[in-house]
C-alpha cells in the first residue's frame, strides 16, 4: 500500500519483545528513490540514541496501531553500531550496520547499482520477482570505484526526507513550490510521488510529481530541479489525499507527464 511519509513519521517501532522508540526519519537514495535505512530514536530507553534500520528488517506496518513491528530482539537493537544520523552517513557506517545485523547490503543486490533494477515507484523495480538484473563488468566495476571513494565519506546519494522535505521545486521554467511530503510504498519502500505544494505560486493547489521528474536535488542551495515545466505541472489535476491511488490513477498520471514504464 502507498502511504505519506510524513504519517509514518512517528510510528512506534516494536521488536519482537517490546517497543524501542519512534520513526524519526527516513534515509533514501535518490539515485532510484528507494528508502534504504529508519533513523528510529529510542527515546528514554537508549537515553535518546538513534539507530539506523534497514528497511530489510520491517516487519508489519499497522495503521490502526500506528506501529511498525521488526524482525530483531531489543537485545539486538541495544548493542547495534553506534551511527550519528545527524552526519553524513559513510558506506562503511552503512556496511558496519548491515554486517551487524546479518543483511546483505543493497548495492550487493543489483538494484540502485549502476546498470541495476533502476527506478522504484513501479516504473522498473523488480523485487519478488526473480532477483537483480544483470549488470554489466564495466558497470560493476564503475559501481565498486564509487563504493570505494565513498566508503569513509558521505554517501551523496542517500537523503533524509526530514531534510528534503520543504526543498523548493523549480521546473525548467522557474519556481513551482515546495516538498510537503513523499508517498511511500510499504512493500519495496519506493517513493512513488512527491506531494507539491504550490500555494506560493499557485493558491490552494497541492500535486504530484513523479521522482522520474527530477533532475538533481541541491541541498546546497535547497533546491529540487525537475525535468518538466511549470504548464505541465499547472494542468494536472489538484491533489486529493482522499484520493485512492489505484492502477487506473497511476495510468492517467503518466500519460499526463509522458512517463512510460520501465520494461522488465
Amino acid at each position: 500500500m502507498l502511504w505519506n511519509g510524513s504519517k509514518i513519521i512517528g510510528y512506534a517501532i516494536s521488536a519482537s519483545d517490546g517497543k524501542i522508540g519512534k520513526i524519526s526519519d527516513f534515509f533514501f537514495d535518490d539515485t532510484n528513490w528507494l528508502v534504504r535505512w529508519l533513523v528510529v530514536d529510542t527515546g528514554n530507553w537508549l537515553s535518546s540514541r538513534k539507530v539506523l534500520l534497514p528497511t530489510s528488517a520491517m516487519d508489519h506496518l499497522d495503521t490502526d496501531k500506528e506501529e511498525c513491528s521488526i524482525k530483531l530482539t531489543k537485545k539486538q537493537i541495544e548493542e547495534s553500531p553506534t551511527v550519528d544520523t545527524d552526519q553524513p552517513v559513510s558506506r562503511q557506517m552503512e556496511t558496519d550496520v548491515y554486517g551487524y545485523y546479518g543483511y546483505s547490503p543493497y548495492w550487493n543486490s543489483g538494484y540502485g547499482m549502476t546498470g541495476g533494477a533502476g527506478m522504484a515507484g513501479g516504473y522498473g523495480y523488480m523485487g519478488g520477482m526473480g532477483g537483480a538484473m544483470p549488470v554489466s563488468s564495466a558497470s560493476k566495476q564503475r559501481e565498486e570505484e564509487m563504493i570505494l571513494a565513498r566508503k569513509n565519506s558521505g554517501d551523496v546519494h542517500l537523503r533524509s526526507v526530514e531534510e528534503v522535505t520543504g526543498y523548493h521545486i523549480h521546473a525548467t521554467d522557474g519556481e513551482i513550490g515546495h516538498v510537503e511530503d513523499m508517498i511511500i510504498q510499504d512493500a519495496d519502500w519506493g517513493i512513488h510521488y512527491l506531494v507539491i505544494d504550490t500555494k506560493n505560486w499557485w493558491t490552494g493547489k497541492k500535486v504530484l510529481i513523479s521522482p522520474r521528474s527530477v533532475k538533481d536535488i541541491n541541498s546546497e542551495d535547497e533546491l529540487v530541479n525537475i525535468s518538466v515545466n511549470r504548464q505541465k505541472v499547472k494542468d494536472r489535476e489538484a491533489y486529493d489525499a482522499s484520493e485512492m491511488i489505484d492502477p487506473a490513477f497511476e495510468e492517467k498520471f503518466r500519460a499526463h507527464y509522458g512517463i512510460t514504464s520501465v520494461a522488465a
